[in-house]
C-alpha cells in the first residue's frame, strides 16, 4: 500500500460524507504580522488593542480573513488538492472572535455532487465549519470546486445540488463588540459611519496593487493551502493557461484590504453572502476594486451596530470609475476577478 496520499477524485466523493481534516493550527503574532505585510489591511480594530478596547474586545482581534484562509487551508488536501477551480462559496457565517494563542480545526461534509457535461470532471460542494480549541464555533461557510475524474469511465452518481440561501439573515449575523464612549472615529481614518451609506451607493476604492510571484505562493504557504495549480510551474506550463494560477482567496484579502479607502469603519466582516472567481488572475496583474451597498441591515437588538452587506468587485488591470461588472446580457466583463458578496459590521451613529 502506498504511503503517498495523492488527493482526492471526484469518484472519491460521496453525499453525507464527514470529512475530519488534519493538521490543527495555532495561531500566532508571526502569522498576523506576515498577513498584514502581504495585504496591508488598515482595519482599525485589528490593528490595534486600543481601539479594540474601544469596542469591548480585549485585545486585537485576528483578521476575520486570515480566520477564513485557516480554515480553508486545512480542507484543502482532502477536497481541493486536485481542483481544477475554487468555484464559488455561500451560506458564510463568523462566529467566536479569534485571538493569537487560539488553535483551529476543520472538518467538512459533503453536501453535493454533479458530474459535468463532458463527463471527465464533477462539481463537489462541502459544507466546512471551523471550531477552536474550546469547540466554539469561528466560522462556516458553503464552497463547491471542480474536480477531475480519476477514472472518465467511471459512472456518474444521481445529481444533487444542495438549495444554498442567497444572504446571511440579520438574526444570525454573530456580534461581539460594540462601540463604547471612547470610540474615536478619528483614529479609523473616517467619520462615516452606518447611517452615511445609502443601498445602491457605489464607491471605487481608487488604489492598485500588483500581485507579485512570491507574495502569492508565501500566502499558500502561510494559510497552508497546497493546491497544486497555485505552485508547480513545471506541471501548469503545460496545461490550459500555461502558469501558476493566484489563489481566490488572495484576491479576496486584497478587494478588502483596498475596500478600507471609502469603508474605513466596516470593522469586522459577518458573513460571507456569496461569492465568484469570475476570470483567472497571475502574477503581474493589478488588482483594483469597487463597492456597492446592496443592503443596509439593523441588527436584532442592537442599536449600535449595523450591517452593510456588499458588493465588492476586484478588477484586474484596469482602474474602477466606470465600475466595470456585468454587461447588459448578464455576462461578466473580461477585467473582473471576483464578485464577493459579504456583510460587514459598522458603528451606527449614537443619537441622543
Amino acid at each position: 500500500m502506498s504511503k503517498i496520499d495523492p488527493g482526492n477524485y471526484f469518484e472519491d466523493f460521496s453525499v453525507g460524507q464527514e470529512i475530519v481534516h488534519a493538521t490543527p493550527r495555532t495561531v500566532t503574532e508571526g502569522d498576523v504580522a506576515l498577513y498584514q505585510g502581504l495585504f496591508g489591511s488598515r482595519f482599525a480594530l485589528q490593528s490595534a488593542s486600543t481601539v479594540a478596547a474601544s469596542v469591548g474586545l480585549e485585545r486585537a482581534p485576528v483578521d476575520d480573513l486570515l480566520v477564513f484562509h485557516l480554515v480553508f487551508g486545512r480542507t484543502v488536501p482532502d477536497v481541493s488538492l486536485n481542483a481544477i477551480a475554487n468555484l464559488g462559496y455561500a451560506q458564510g457565517r463568523f462566529g467566536a472572535m479569534v485571538y493569537p494563542g487560539d488553535t483551529l480545526r476543520a472538518t467538512s461534509t459533503v453536501t453535493g455532487l454533479r458530474e459535468t457535461s463532458n463527463g471527465k470532471t464533477g462539481i463537489v460542494y462541502v459544507r466546512t465549519r471551523g471550531t477552536n480549541q474550546r469547540e466554539e464555533l469561528v466560522l462556516a461557510y458553503d464552497r463547491w470546486v471542480l474536480v477531475p475524474k480519476r477514472d472518465v469511465k467511471a459512472p456518474a452518481p444521481d445529481p444533487l445540488v444542495p438549495e444554498l440561501a442567497s444572504s446571511v439573515a440579520a438574526a444570525d449575523l454573530h456580534v461581539s463588540w460594540a462601540p463604547t464612549e471612547d470610540y474615536d472615529p478619528a483614529l479609523t481614518g473616517s467619520a462615516h459611519l452606518w447611517d452615511d451609506y445609502d443601498p445602491g451607493e457605489r464607491i471605487d476604492h481608487v488604489d492598485g496593487i500588483t500581485i507579485e510571484e512570491a507574495e502569492h505562493m508565501t500566502a499558500c504557504r502561510l494559510f497552508q493551502n497546497t493546491a497544486r495549480v497555485h505552485f508547480n510551474q513545471h506541471v501548469e506550463k503545460d496545461r490550459r493557461f500555461g502558469r501558476r494560477i493566484i489563489y481566490g482567496g488572495y484576491l479576496i484579502s486584497l478587494a478588502r484590504a483596498l475596500s478600507f479607502n471609502g469603508l474605513e469603519n466596516a470593522q469586522t466582516v459577518a458573513a460571507i453572502n456569496g461569492g465568484r472567481h469570475t476570470n483567472p488572475t497571475f502574477a503581474g496583474d493589478t488588482i483594483y476594486a469597487w463597492s456597492e451597498v446592496l443592503e443596509r441591515i439593523r441588527i436584532p437588538g442592537n442599536d449600535r451596530v449595523g450591517g452593510l452587506r456588499l458588493r465588492t468587485v476586484a478588477v484586474k488591470d484596469r482602474a474602477c470609475a466606470a465600475f466595470p461588472w456585468k454587461d447588459d446580457e448578464g455576462k461578466y466583463d473580461a477585467a473582473v476577478v471576483l464578485d464577493f458578496d459579504y456583510t460587514v459590521l459598522i458603528p451606527r451613529r449614537v443619537t441622543p
